[in-house]
């Protein structure tokens, strides 16, 4: 692989990682919205709808976190040999 490839994959893991963070904080503020409605089904929406989104957010954050963390280390092994 070389560096342009990394250099993008790197950038695809960044924009993965913000968006995760933004999917996950909705998912948070559907969940505390759910204080605020009036029947079962509206609790029981609201809470499916935010525990998805928190679980689709947070895979997205862990899964970007990891692909991150194995390319820097790939780039720093890359920059230590030359």
């Amino acid at each position: 692989m070389n560096e342009m490839e990394q250099k993008g994959k790197f950038k695809e893991a960044q924009i993965n990682n913000a968006l995760g963070m933004f999917i996950l904080v909705f998912g948070i503020i559907i969940l505390f919205g759910m204080l605020y409605t009036e029947t079962f089904v509206q609790h029981m929406t609201d809470l499916v709808a935010g525990a998805l989104l928190i679980l689709i957010g947070g895979g997205m954050v862990w899964r970007a976190r990891k692909r991150l963390s194995k390319l820097r280390n790939r780039i720093n092994r890359g920059k230590e040999k030359q």
